[in-house]
């Protein structure tokens, strides 16, 4: 069985190894990580620090936009994601598939949390499996709000996927 990562979709821009892993991996993403990739494509705020980094992340944006606004991919998604929760995954030859979530914001956090964060949260939640960022603060207040999800830094990456903390690690005192 493939290991499995709640995850937004413009991480795995950013973070290409993510699509070549060791081993199997499924990420869960949002749908709404998916639509947010357009928004982040048509600000010119930077995404990256060097200008050669923020051309090849905008070009795997744009790759991953049109994949999942082709429309085979994009139908698919509209009649299998039409419940809460329900899941459209995308099996890919690396080991990868890419589960593609009706998550749904609760505003559980009020404004400790934004909406994707909410449903990141609650992804990882709902399907019981750690969570992948690369945003310290958020990781600050997981921790400081106590919300009951695993998560691991996204430079933690292979150790999750090789050895990783099991939750009933977590839960043993």
């Amino acid at each position: 069985m493939p290991k499995q990562f709640v995850i937004e979709a413009i991480m795995l821009a950013i973070y290409g190894e993510l699509m070549a892993p060791s081993q199997p991996v499924e990420y869960l993403i949002p749908v709404t990580t998916i639509y947010e990739l357009d928004e982040f494509l048509a600000s010119p705020e930077p995404i990256m620090p060097l200008s050669s980094d923020e051309k090849h992340v905008r070009q795997i944006m744009r790759e991953m936009s049109d994949f999942f606004s082709d429309p085979f991919n994009r139908k698919r998604m509209e009649k299998g994601l039409i419940a809460p929760w329900a899941k459209v995954p995308f099996a890919f030859p690396n080991g990868v598939t890419l589960t593609i979530v009706n998550s749904e914001d609760n505003a559980m956090w009020g404004e400790l949390f934004d909406p994707v964060e909410t449903q990141l949260l609650l992804a990882a939640m709902r399907f019981e499996v750690p969570l992948l960022t690369d945003q310290p603060d958020f990781q600050d207040r997981i921790l400081e709000y106590v919300v009951p999800i695993q998560f691991y830094d996204v430079e933690d990456f292979e150790f999750a996927m090789e050895e990783g903390i099991s939750i009933r690690e977590l839960q043993e005192p």
